[in-house]
C-alpha cells in the first residue's frame, strides 16, 4: 500500500502495539490528537461558523498511549517487519485471491479445500488448490471467505454522500491543525484531521442526501464537487487546496454478520469452526468514529493467539468457539455506535438554551471511552471469570483490557508501565499482587504461591509447561511489592521470581516490580488494588483479564487454566 483509507489509531490499539514493540516507533512517526474542537453556525451571523467548545481529546486516566493518526501502510509496515524477522520468516502472497472455498467436515484432517485464483498480469486465470485446517477470512466487505460459508451482512445505510480527502492546502480556518467537529447550518458538517508530517489534512466533508433507491454513484460526484462543498462549509474561512494526495466518495453503511465463523447456530457448542472472519468481512461502519482498522486489529489479536494455541497442542480446537462470541458482541457494539455517531455528526446540533454546550461535543465527551477501545468487555466464560472477587481489585475489571500503570522494577530500578511486560508471545500472565509487609520472605503469601507453582503436582504450570521448555514458556509468572525498591532486594525473591531459562541457564531479572512511590503513582491505589489482602490478576495473551483472585486461592487458579490448557 501507498496510502491507507483507515489511519486512526485508537489508545486500545496503541496498547495493542506495545505488546508487538513498535508502539514507540509508531508514536514518534504520527500526528497526535490531543484536542478536539467543535464548531457551529454563529447565531448573530448563521451563515458562518464559530468555535463553541473544545475538549481533551483523550481524558486523563484512560490510557498511557496517545490517540494518533498515521498512514495505514505504515501500520502494514510495522507487521510485515515483524514477520520478516520472526523464525519463519513469513511474506505474504498479493497476486492471489480466493476464487472457492468449500469445508468436508468428515474429513479427518484439512478439511478445507480453497481455490486460489492468480491475478499478477503474466499468471492471469490461472488457479492452485490449497487444503487447510484453518482459514481466516480477512477479505474485506465484499468477502468471497464470507458467501462461501453463508455468510451475509446485515444493516442499512445512512443514504448520505461524503467525500474525504488528503490534502496540502492553505487555509485560515484556526484549528487546522486539530482534530475539528464542524457544522453549519445548511451546507453540511466537515470532520478536519490533521496528519503526520505537519502539513497533510484529511478532510471529511458531507455531501449530498441520497434518495433510498439511489446509490452514490448514480450522483457522479467528482473531487470539485468534495473542494467547493468544503468551502461553502467552512464560511467564513477560506481553503486553497493545492494539491490532492487521495481522494473518495463514499456512502455510510452499517452492517453485521450473523456469526464470525462458519458453525451453524443450530451446531454451535458441537462443531468447532474451520473457516473464521475477521475485520470488514463481518463488520462495516462510517469512518468518522475512526474504529474500523482499530475493531479489525482487535479481531485478529483476538483470534491469532486462539489459533497458535490449539496448531501447537497448547489448547483444544473448542478453545477456537470463543472466537466469534466474544468478537460478534464487540463488533454490534461497534455498529450500533457507529450507527448513532454518523448521525450525530451529520445533523446539526443545537445549543440547549440550559447549556451552553452543543449536543455533538456532549455525545463525544460521553462516548470517549468508546472511541478509545476500552469498553470491550468480555461476558464469563471458560476464559473469563466472574466478579465474584472484583473487590480485591476494583480497577482490573475482569473481562476488560488490563489497564497499565507506573510500577519500578527491582532489579534495575527502571521506571514502567506494568501492562508493557505483555508482548505478545502467546503466554498467560498471573501478576502477583503482594499484600502489606510481604517483601517475598519465606512463608509469606507470595513465596507460598509461588512454591505451589514451581513445585506443586496441580500446579498449572507444572501440568501446562513440556519437559524441556522455559518455566514460563505457557504461564509467566511476575510480582509487584508494595515496598519502596530501595527496601528489597532481588535475590531474596521467591526462585519462581528469579527463573533460570535458557540453554545457558541465565537468570530472568525482569520479574519483580515495586509500587512507584517516588512519583506518588502507586498502581495499588490507581487500580483499587486491597493492600491488606493482596491478590492474583490473570491476563490473556491478547491483554484482557480473565481472572481476579486471591492470592491462596491455589484450586481455581488451577481448575481455571485446566479449563482450556491441555496437559503435557
Amino acid at each position: 500500500m501507498e496510502r491507507g483509507q483507515a489511519d486512526g489509531i485508537n489508545v486500545r490499539s496503541m496498547e495493542m502495539f506495545q505488546a508487538f514493540g513498535f508502539a514507540e516507533k509508531i508514536k514518534r512517526e504520527s500526528v497526535w490528537i490531543n484536542e478536539t474542537t467543535f464548531w457551529n453556525p454563529d447565531p448573530a451571523d448563521p451563515a458562518r461558523i464559530r468555535r463553541v467548545g473544545r475538549v481533551q481529546d483523550v481524558a486523563d486516566g484512560l490510557s498511557e498511549m496517545p490517540h494518533i493518526l498515521i498512514n495505514q501502510a505504515r501500520v502494514h509496515d510495522m507487521y510485515l517487519d515483524i514477520m520478516r524477522n520472526s523464525p519463519t520468516r513469513l511474506e505474504p502472497e498479493y497476486d492471489l485471491k480466493v476464487a472457492t472455498l468449500s469445508v468436508d467436515h468428515d474429513a479427518a484432517d484439512y478439511p478445507v479445500t480453497v481455490t486460489l485464483e492468480h491475478t499478477s498480469p503474466e499468471r492471469l486465470g490461472q488457479t492452485e488448490t490449497v487444503r487447510a485446517r484453518y482459514v481466516v477470512g480477512c477479505d474485506g466487505a465484499r468477502s468471497n471467505v464470507r458467501n462461501a460459508i453463508g455468510g451475509a451482512l446485515h444493516g442499512d445505510a445512512a443514504h448520505q454522500a461524503w467525500g474525504v480527502m488528503d490534502v496540502l492546502a492553505t487555509t485560515d480556518f484556526p484549528d487546522y491543525r486539530m482534530k475539528a467537529i464542524i457544522q453549519s447550518e445548511s451546507m453540511g458538517s466537515i470532520l478536519v484531521l490533521p496528519r503526520e508530517g505537519g502539513y497533510l489534512v484529511r478532510l471529511y466533508v458531507e455531501l449530498d442526501k441520497l434518495n433510498e433507491d439511489e446509490r452514490v454513484a448514480d450522483r457522479g460526484l467528482g473531487i470539485d464537487d468534495v473542494i467547493a462543498k468544503c468551502k461553502r462549509i467552512l464560511h467564513p474561512y477560506t481553503i486553497d487546496v493545492k494539491e490532492v494526495v487521495w481522494w473518495s466518495i463514499y456512502e455510510i453503511g452499517h452492517r453485521l454478520t450473523d456469526t464470525f465463523d462458519d458453525v451453524p447456530k443450530a451446531l454451535v457448542g458441537k462443531r468447532t469452526p474451520r473457516v473464521m472472519l475477521a475485520g470488514d468481512a463481518c463488520h462495516t461502519h462510517s469512518p468518522k468514529a475512526g474504529q474500523g482498522m482499530n475493531v479489525s486489529m482487535g479481531d485478529t489479536f483476538n483470534l491469532g493467539w486462539k489459533l497458535i494455541s490449539v496448531l501447537t497442542g497448547r489448547s483444544g480446537p473448542e478453545l477456537l468457539q470463543t472466537y466469534s462470541a466474544e468478537r460478534w458482541a464487540a463488533a454490534k457494539g461497534l455498529v450500533d455506535f457507529d450507527h448513532r455517531w454518523a448521525r450525530v455528526v451529520g445533523t446539526r446540533s443545537e445549543v440547549d438554551a440550559n447549556d451552553a454546550m452543543p449536543r455533538f461535543q456532549r455525545e463525544f465527551i460521553n462516548n470517549g471511552e468508546f472511541t478509545a477501545g476500552l469498553t470491550v468487555r468480555y461476558e464469563p466464560s471458560v476464559l473469563t471469570g466472574t466478579d465474584s472477587w472484583q473487590e480485591l481489585a476494583t480497577g482490573f475489571p475482569i473481562g476488560m483490557r488490563f489497564h497499565s500503570a507506573p510500577v519500578i522494577r527491582l532489579a534495575d530500578a527502571k521506571p514502567m508501565h506494568l501492562g508493557h511486560a505483555i508482548d505478545a508471545d502467546n503466554r498467560w500472565r498471573i501478576f502477583t499482587f503482594a499484600p502489606q509487609d510481604d517483601s517475598g520472605q519465606a512463608g509469606g503469601a507470595i513465596d507460598s504461591l509461588c512454591a505451589f507453582l514451581e513445585s506443586a503436582p496441580d500446579s498449572p504450570v507444572r501440568k501446562h509447561t513440556r519437559s524441556g521448555e522455559d518455566i514460563d514458556a505457557v504461564i509467566d509468572v511476575r510480582a509487584v511489592f508494595q515496598q519502596g525498591f530501595r527496601d528489597l532486594e532481588h535475590s531474596a525473591m521467591p526462585a519462581l521470581l528469579r527463573p533460570v531459562k535458557g540453554i545457558y541457564g541465565l537468570c530472568d531479572y525482569e520479574k519483580v516490580f515495586c509500587a512507584d512511590l517516588k512519583s506518588g503513582d502507586d498502581i495499588f491505589d490507581m487500580r483499587g488494588v486491597d493492600r491488606r489482602k493482596g491478590c492474583v490478576v490473570v491476563v490473556r495473551p491478547d491483554q484482557y483479564v480473565a481472572q481476579v483472585l486471591p492470592i491462596d486461592a491455589y484450586s481455581t487458579l488451577a481448575q481455571f487454566f485446566a479449563g482450556f490448557l491441555l496437559p503435557v
